[in-house]
């Protein structure tokens, strides 16, 4: 699963293991645009306890179709 994000700090420790617990299978990829308030960080921290979760840190805010653009490239 893709979801792209900014500034969302406050939601995603609550989002990302819902999604995980519904199958052993299941990964979830955030594609970050610079968020100020350190979603990106948060996110780093939770890949290094689950290697479910992946991260793509991008520099700016390029918008949410781009990040999903970017999260399905190979």
């Amino acid at each position: 699963m893709v979801i792209p994000t900014y500034n969302e700090s406050e939601n995603i420790t609550r989002i990302i293991p819902q999604i995980l617990e519904q199958g052993d299978g299941i990964e979830v990829l955030v594609v970050d645009d610079g968020s100020p308030d350190g979603t990106g960080g948060i996110v780093g921290a939770m890949g290094k306890s689950d290697g479910r979760v992946h991260l793509i840190e991008r520099s700016a805010k390029g918008g949410l179709g781009t990040a999903y653009v970017t999260g399905f490239l190979p």
